[in-house]
């Protein structure tokens, strides 16, 4: 073609998301590789992104969002659930609602029993040290010299602390860090925030690497397909400004475009389920039924409660207190604005014989949903909650061949009996706990899901019509032992089938981790760029976290 000349490239990876822009940062570290990195978004330095507590806007908005939509969910009444996923400098981690969870120690060693060999906790937890710089929590257990900076809330809402006093009063423990040696009980959420501004992995990770001189950025581009010579990858065609272009690349193709996007652009370049890819008169490269499968997320309910004392951020809620946020916000980056608000974190067992944590609770001192609308005008405030361990399963799938329409998106959300027991746990464990003194006192009124829904029949019915995901979509190129015929990639994140090709993103993780996924998925790119450099893993960690001792026999 005509009009510019094919470059090559040591590594083409796309997208520059959480895992993305930390294997972006390591591969170019020692000056070796020629590195092209290809975003479809543009660039994150709106302070719709960069300002903590706006976190509602970008996640809503087309210019940062993919704006992907599920199919019809049969168990949720034909509802159709939004699955933002980011489309700018650091993808998801530039609009997410910033809190850290590493996951639970079970969560890993799970990975590793079946098939994702060296992804146990002791594996993973030296590459969660590397990238951490958190300035609070247990020093032992955290990492204090990474690029991704973790701090702490103030918490000096007078609902925290009623919260965790009525914590105490139902039963349950207080953790001093849920991301040391206990995740078991709550305390004081973390977040990706530093010096008041969203400590995305592009701001982590990307922009620092750009100062070495091998790495190239390209932005506003859509990846078509992955070019194969027979088995081989040995290059990428996309657009850019509505033109076809081809990057050669001289060793690997890293794919680090998410839980959607990695799927169909393998799906588009001829690997996956044979029957999709004749369907779609695409040649099949390896028959790789898993490719799109296994997609999972968390469902979330708000309990929504009128405060009976006005001590929530609603005084906050209205044009000139906004305007005063921003003005404090972009001049002094503190204030309201330097915060995800989601301060108190909890976690925990939802029954006897669960070995460990299998609900999170989010707590914020406001009541609104995400795309920033409120239930009622007036002080509020809100729990989050929602199971962690779903066995409901779903699939990503291209409709055709053009890399413009959105892929075909169905999580069988709550299909399993066990979804619907999981959930009216959920609801009954909450009201004990927000019924305790130390809350009561500050609560008018339940709002949401209000105190008519208490049958079995009035719970389902409630979270058929209202629950939300909690926009953890993971799963879909899962990782696994090369004779698995659903396993997409092996546990060096090589795709099973094919050569120089891999995937490192939140679509390899085979089990969902307890909590946000966004540190996960960074520890992914973290943990993937060893195995792509060929350097030996970190050491496996000693270090043994908790587990409760009377699991078998108590609740709490």
């Amino acid at each position: 073609m005509k009009g510019y000349k094919i470059k090559n490239f040591d590594y083409i990876i796309i997208g520059s998301g959480s895992a993305g822009s930390a294997l972006a940062y390591r591969l170019s570290e020692d000056g070796k590789n020629k590195i092209a990195v290809l975003e479809n978004g543009g660039s994150d330095r709106s302070p719709l992104i960069q300002m903590p507590a706006a976190l509602s806007y970008p996640m809503n908005m087309k210019k940062y969002d993919w704006g992907y939509i599920s199919e019809p969910e049969k168990y949720l009444d034909g509802r159709r659930l939004h699955c933002p996923r980011g489309k700018v400098l650091g993808g998801s981690s530039s609009i997410n609602g910033m809190v850290y969870v590493r996951g639970n120690p079970e969560d890993y060693d799970y990975w590793e029993e079946t098939g994702a060999n060296g992804w146990s906790f002791s594996d993973v937890l030296p590459y969660f040290k590397r990238m951490e710089n958190a300035h609070i929590g247990e020093k032992e257990w955290r990492g204090k010299k990474g690029l991704l900076h973790i701090t702490r809330g103030r918490r000096n809402n007078p609902l925290h602390d009623a919260l965790m006093k009525s914590v105490h009063e139902a039963g349950y423990n207080a953790t001093d860090d849920y991301n040391g040696y206990k995740q078991e009980g709550f305390g004081a959420g973390e977040m990706t925030v530093w010096k008041g501004t969203r400590w995305s992995s592009a701001n982590a990770y990307l922009k620092p690497a750009l100062k070495n001189k091998n790495l190239v950025v390209y932005k506003n581009v859509l990846v078509d397909h992955i070019i194969f010579s027979g088995i081989n990858a040995v290059g990428v065609k996309f657009y850019r400004n509505n033109r076809l272009e081809t990057f050669r690349v001289n060793k690997e193709v890293i794919c680090c475009a998410g839980s959607i996007g990695s799927p169909t652009i393998l799906q588009r370049s001829g690997v996956g389920s044979a029957k999709l890819l004749l369907e779609n008169n695409i040649e099949v490269i390896a028959d790789r039924p898993g490719v799109g499968e296994n997609l999972q997320d968390h469902l979330e309910i708000y309990f929504q409660l009128k405060a009976s004392k006005p001590v929530s951020l609603y005084k906050h809620f209205n044009i000139f207190s906004k305007a005063f946020i921003g003005l404090q916000w972009l001049l002094f980056k503190n204030g309201i604005g330097a915060t995800n608000h989601f301060e108190t974190l909890g976690f925990i067992r939802s029954k006897a014989g669960i070995s460990y944590p299998d609900i999170q609770f989010h707590f914020l001192p406001i009541a609104m949903n995400y795309d920033g609308s409120s239930p009622f005008k007036g002080h509020g405030f809100q729990l989050h909650v929602g199971p962690m361990r779903s066995n409901s399963r779903g699939w990503v799938k291209i409709k055709n061949r053009n890399p413009k329409m959105d892929p075909e998106i169905v999580f069988n959300y709550m299909s399993c009996k066990e979804d619907w027991d999981d959930f009216r746990n959920c609801v009954r464990l909450t009201r004990e706990i927000i019924n305790q003194p130390s809350l009561l006192k500050f609560i008018n009124k339940e709002i949401r899901p209000g105190t008519e829904v208490n049958s079995n029949d009035e719970i389902d019915n409630y979270i058929k019509q209202n629950v939300e995901s909690a926009y953890h979509p993971c799963g879909t190129m899962r990782m696994g032992k090369k004779n698995n015929p659903m396993a997409v990639v092996d546990p060096e994140c090589k795709v099973i089938g094919v050569n120089n090709v891999r995937i490192a993103d939140s679509s390899i993780i085979p089990r969902i981790t307890n909590g946000n996924i966004n540190a996960p998925s960074i520890m992914i790119g973290e943990k993937a760029a060893d195995h792509i450099l060929g350097i030996s893993p970190l050491p496996k960690s000693n270090d043994v976290p908790y587990k409760n001792k009377n699991w078998k026999h108590t609740q709490r």
